[in-house]
């Protein structure tokens, strides 16, 4: 587990450098559609980039909580996810997160916050309604091993730096449109054919880039969940009303959505670009994991 989380670490730096690679493709290419060659927009992009990562990584916990309505609550308000968390966090030998609950019928939860010193757990009221305490106790072990597997970090950073890519490409799209008469015509032509697949294409590949780092930490958080319980089928249970009942909030929000602990989203387009593993695989790899502890 040590070992993951040192891994979790080192992939979030190189996650960075990818992104930043992208970011500074980017600030070359509008140094040429508008800049003139100049590579102060690249320097400019990196910098305004980091910016916006770096605010989006201590505000992203506040923010995830305010946009889906979540309210932090005290032992008093719901004693039952209050000691689930609580036990939790001494059997992991983890510092105590924030405690939230989100008012929604969906089987739903998530987990924020930069690190495990500043970090939320919450529940969606439908889920305390429909697990019973097993069932419970495996959910939250589920999003206190991203607590403890880092991946709250990873995921913040990561989706800071794909909200900027989309605010560049955006940029650029609209450099597009005012256009800009260079002393090269042909040059000019071919930035601006760079600019509008760049524009394109950009978010595309960050945002499949954050939906692969979604997917295997779901796994990850799966299987640590488990060891933390020493149950497995009690998150495969959780799994199975979750598959047979909903997971979809009444607030559908596109940003937070790689943080639950099932996809939050309704069909169409969603299932395509979730942020979540196949349920019928997470319970397979589950029940796989029995016979084995």
């Amino acid at each position: 587990m040590y070992s993951q989380v040192a891994a979790n670490k080192r992939k979030t730096w190189l996650i960075m450098l990818l992104f930043v690679a992208l970011i500074a493709v980017l600030g070359w290419i509008i140094s040429n559609i508008w800049g003139r060659g100049n590579v102060g927009w690249v320097y400019f992009a990196l910098l305004g980039s980091a910016l916006y990562a770096l605010i989006q990584y201590f505000l992203a916990a506040k923010i995830a909580t305010a946009v889906n309505g979540a309210q932090q609550i005290e032992k008093k308000d719901n004693p039952r996810l209050y000691r689930t968390v609580e036990n939790l966090a001494i059997t992991a030998g983890m510092p105590m997160p924030k405690v939230y609950v989100m008012k929604d019928p969906a089987l739903n939860a998530f987990a924020t916050g930069r690190d495990p010193n500043h970090a939320i757990v919450c529940a969606t009221t439908g889920l305390l309604s429909a697990m019973n305490d097993t069932e419970l106790e495996a959910v939250m072990a589920h999003e206190m091993s991203h607590v403890r597997n880092y991946d709250i970090r990873v995921m913040m950073i990561v989706f800071g730096l794909v909200s900027a890519i989309s605010f560049i490409a955006d940029i650029i799209s609209n450099l597009l449109w005012l256009g800009e008469d260079g002393d090269d015509e042909k040059s000019n032509v071919i930035f601006i054919v760079l600019g509008l697949v760049a524009a394109i294409l950009a978010p595309i590949v960050a945002t499949m880039v954050q939906l692969a780092i979604s997917r295997r930490r779901e796994y990850l958080a799966d299987s640590s969940g488990a060891l933390l319980t020493r149950y497995p089928e009690g998150l495969a249970s959780a799994l199975e009303k979750i598959r047979d009942t909903s997971s979809a909030t009444k607030r559908q929000n596109t940003a937070t959505a790689h943080l639950f602990f099932a996809n939050p989203l309704r069909g169409g387009v969603a299932k395509f670009f979730s942020t979540h593993p196949p349920i019928e695989e997470r319970i397979a790899k589950l029940r796989g994991m029995e016979g084995r502890m």
